[in-house]
């Protein structure tokens, strides 16, 4: 079985101990850990691939566990507006007007980029072409749990989406069927709720049902806006949180996505019920949702992990600017410099992920028998040294362009600030021209924001 060797490296293995091996080595066989720190020479094959990481630093892949792939091609589109326009009179239009095609470009490109920021695991909140994503999924080697965007109710809905509650579960079961484990077990199906606004009573009890029949996760955003929850008391007689409570919806497996409007009762349901949460902190102040009360959250033992969201809403799939942005805004919030430390922001973007992903048994810290999930960090950068305190510099200092190479499964999907599985560049002409394309077919026009002058 194929064995790969890094050395002499600061390796932040994020195990339940939070263990930091310096000058230590990780080996790999397959797709998984066989060894880590003093590797063993007898351990290690005659054929093995070394590399040689002095000076450099090993981390788990990052976690984004808020993603939307088929919004990658709107980038743009929907700036400097409020979240209800942003949504129906932008990205809705948008998306309702992609093919397959538009969808596996889209797809492939949110991949690419998160892939160099050192993200390797992401869960998809829902696009309408799952087959697409699975297709992207599959040739960039990552791993993650897609959804379906489900909705069965609501204003603004493009006619082509308007499903019924049989049919979007019907949908999802199918796509559950055929993918889920999929791609040497890197493909999750899970089933999607896209939000209370479009959601029915229905839907939700169905998809509570069944997710909990087949042992899988709800991903669904969750008071992301106050209007969301003096809508849902105006029509349903309670707060978002409460609602869900009380038809029994909150559960384990259930990732709530914004959370920005939460009561201290809904914080502690949360905790009862283990509601995992994804914080999504530069979406959350573009589009002016609000601050959400991560720093209680956690004290409150809840696990909270890190998304960036869509293209559209942030406009990068940047985790290393994701940490970044979660403990500066908390610290401003409270008027605490010392909420939310660099260490459990990288806790967020690691072993706290892999728990919302409801995978925290196979990735989320390096650890031997655990999948060969890893980046590799090059500090040697004008902006990320001295290097006096790795771990604050990692969320304090660093940035995308510190990540060196990025492994999923075993497989190196970026090494060198290469891309390993397909051409960047032609990638980049098709993501141009498809973009046009839909902004076209949409019939979206996006005003100059200074006078432009086209010479002939």
């Amino acid at each position: 079985m194929k064995q790969i060797l890094i050395k002499n490296a600061y390796i932040v293995t994020m195990n339940a101990k939070r263990e930091i091996y310096n000058n230590g080595s990780i080996l790999i066989e397959g797709n998984k850990i066989k060894a880590i720190g003093k590797v063993e020479e007898n351990l290690i094959s005659e054929n093995v691939e070394i590399l040689d990481a002095n000076g450099k630093i090993i981390l788990p892949g990052f976690i984004n566990t808020h993603v939307h792939l088929s919004q990658q091609l709107g980038r743009g589109i929907a700036d400097d507006v409020d979240l209800l326009t942003w949504l129906r009179e932008r990205v809705w239009p948008y998306e309702s007007s992609f093919d397959y095609e538009s969808s596996l470009i889209s797809s492939t490109a949110c991949c690419v980029e998160m892939i160099k920021s050192g993200i390797t695991t992401f869960l998809e909140s829902g696009g309408q072409y799952v087959d697409a994503m699975v297709e992207a999924v599959k040739n960039t080697g990552m791993r993650v749990a897609l959804s379906k965007s489900v909705m069965d109710d609501g204003i603004g809905l493009p006619e082509n989406w308007v499903k019924t509650a049989d049919e979007e579960i019907e949908t999802q079961k199918e796509l559950f069927e055929k993918y889920n484990n999929s791609a040497d077990g890197r493909i999750k199906i899970w089933f999607g709720l896209r939000t209370i606004f479009n959601n029915s009573d229905e839907l939700i009890l169905k998809t509570k049902k069944i997710a909990d029949e087949l042992n899988t996760g709800i991903h669904m955003h969750i008071a992301e806006i106050a209007a969301e929850n003096d809508y849902v008391k105006s029509s349903r007689g309670n707060s978002t949180v409460e609602h869900l409570h009380k038809l029994g919806a909150l559960g384990p497996n259930l990732l709530a996505v914004h959370t920005v409007w939460l009561t201290d009762r809904e914080i502690d349901l949360f905790r009862l019920y283990d509601v995992k949460v994804s914080h999504n902190p530069a979406a959350a102040m573009k589009v002016v949702l609000g601050f959400a009360r991560i720093p209680e959250m956690l004290d409150k033992g809840l696990n909270v992990s890190i998304g960036t969201d869509g293209a559209p809403s942030n406009n990068r799939m940047d985790m290393m600017r994701e940490m970044y942005l979660t403990s500066l805004i908390h610290k401003g919030r409270t008027l605490n410099p010392k909420v939310v430390p660099a260490e459990q922001v990288l806790e967020m973007a690691t072993i706290n992920g892999a728990k919302c992903a409801l995978l925290e048994k196979e990735i989320g810290s390096l650890e031997v028998g655990k999948k060969a999930d890893l980046i590799i960090l090059n500090p040697n950068t004008i902006h990320s040294l001295p290097l006096h305190d790795p771990i604050a510099n990692i969320v304090y200092t660093m940035s995308s362009e510190n990540v060196e190479s990025t492994m999923c499964n075993g497989q190196w999907l970026m090494k060198n600030r290469e891309i390993l599985f397909l051409n960047e560049k032609e990638l980049i002409e098709n993501l141009k021209q498809k973009s046009k394309e839909i902004k076209e077919k949409a019939g979206i026009v996006l005003p100059n924001r200074f006078p432009v002058i086209d010479i002939i």
